[in-house]
């Protein structure tokens, strides 16, 4: 007979106080507290218990956290992605082995309780299937204490690389969630033809799309409109998510409602990370709407800049902070987009503390929520099917 966990007091985001009932890692009983002096089971004290986080977007592949410190190099003219992929190559040239920079970066993830993460992979003619090589192998060893899904990410782009589509073809069969695109008219410049591949083996392998969408105002605003008008006309609502797409935070209002509702309809949802030097997708106007919002670290200390900590909690207040969040049901919504947000958006099962779901949850000194998304509590217990994987920021 499988034994049965007790976690008594714990506090959840509704406030009440109730006794956790663990079986087969999932959770089996949730009932009121029980008497104080009861001696089995967990006492967590009353403390906060959160479903664990969803980090919707990284780069396991690219990150040089744990390495040597890389200064970061400014583009030479603005913004560039093209040059940002340049600096990009010269720097993994002398990087570390990836597969220790990855065991890095997932274990600074799930030491903050990022129990299921999104994560891209390099997959294009200047690196072929190399890198998806060393990323699923790492992906396999950490099976049992977070669920990975994987972007073949065309980070060179599809038509300006050669053998891009074959190699995004293959990384599909080989076990990748999900195919990647990367800003079909300003890099690739051809839309259609982007798109093509990118829909096309989608529907060839039955996965979803996740394609990284940089171009602001209405060039982006088109290519948006592209993407949802072929999500509505393949039945692929839900499968689909445009990530950073900046155009949102960089239209007229009229625009973002319309933009909002045809986004809410399609079923696309809307990735953004709140970066410091970028107009982002306006969060609440975009949840208002109906619109699935979700979040991620994306680059951890590497080319694009030397910033990130893999803490989903502390972005869900940089979320709140940049959005102007400062009402608690405000705060409650930045946590959202880092939680049953990025849960939705990544389709994930049985997410959540309700009774069958999985027993992935942390726990973590706060009275609720809002308190939890501004104070960013370090001291933090992280328990995967039941069991406890990382506490106070480390991985036992």
């Amino acid at each position: 007979m499988t034994e049965q966990t007790i976690f008594r007091k714990a506090r959840l985001a509704d406030g009440s106080l109730v006794d956790l009932h663990v079986m087969d890692g999932r959770f089996n009983a949730i009932t009121p507290a029980s008497a104080a002096g009861l001696s089995a089971g967990t006492d967590l004290g009353g403390q906060l218990v959160l479903p664990g986080f969803v980090e919707g977007h990284i780069h396991l592949d690219t990150s040089f956290y744990g390495d040597a410190w890389r200064p970061h190099i400014p583009c030479t003219n603005g913004f560039d992605v093209r040059e940002r992929v340049a600096f990009q190559a010269r720097n993994l040239s002398a990087a570390a082995p990836m597969a220790e920079r990855a065991k890095n970066q997932l274990e600074l993830c799930i030491g903050h309780g990022s129990l299921a993460m999104r994560s891209h992979v390099m997959v294009d003619g200047s690196v072929g299937l190399k890198h998806l090589e060393v990323i699923l192998a790492i992906c396999e060893k950490y099976r049992e204490l977070i669920d990975i899904q994987l972007v073949a990410f065309p980070q060179s782009g599809i038509l300006s690389s050669p053998g891009t589509p074959e190699f995004l073809d293959e990384a599909l069969r080989l076990g990748c969630d999900l195919v990647g695109g990367l800003d079909p008219a300003s890099f690739d410049r051809d839309v259609k033809a982007h798109l093509d591949v990118v829909f096309g083996l989608a529907g060839k392998h039955g996965v979803g799309v996740d394609i990284h969408l940089h171009d602001g105002g209405t060039l982006g605003l088109f290519q948006i409109e592209e993407i949802a008008a072929r999500t509505t006309a393949l039945g692929m609502g839900g499968n689909v998510a445009v990530s950073h797409a900046y155009a949102l935070g960089d239209i007229p209002a009229d625009a973002l409602a319309r933009a909002g509702d045809m986004l809410a309809a399609s079923g696309v949802a809307i990735m953004t990370n709140a970066p410091g030097n970028h107009a982002f997708p306006p969060v609440a106007a975009l949840r208002k709407a109906g619109v699935t919002v979700f979040s991620g670290s994306d680059n951890i200390r590497d080319s694009w800049w030397p910033y990130g900590d893999g803490d989903m909690l502390n972005r869900a207040s940089m979320i709140g902070y940049r959005s102007g969040f400062y009402e608690d049901w405000e705060l409650e919504a930045a946590y959202d987009v880092v939680s049953y947000a990025g849960a939705k958006a990544l389709g994930l099962e049985g997410y959540g503390i309700e009774v069958g779901a999985r027993a992935d949850f942390v726990v973590l000194k706060a009275e609720h929520v809002p308190e939890a998304v501004v104070a960013v509590p370090g001291e933090r217990t992280v328990y995967r099917a039941g069991r406890v994987v990382a506490k106070d920021g480390a991985v036992l």
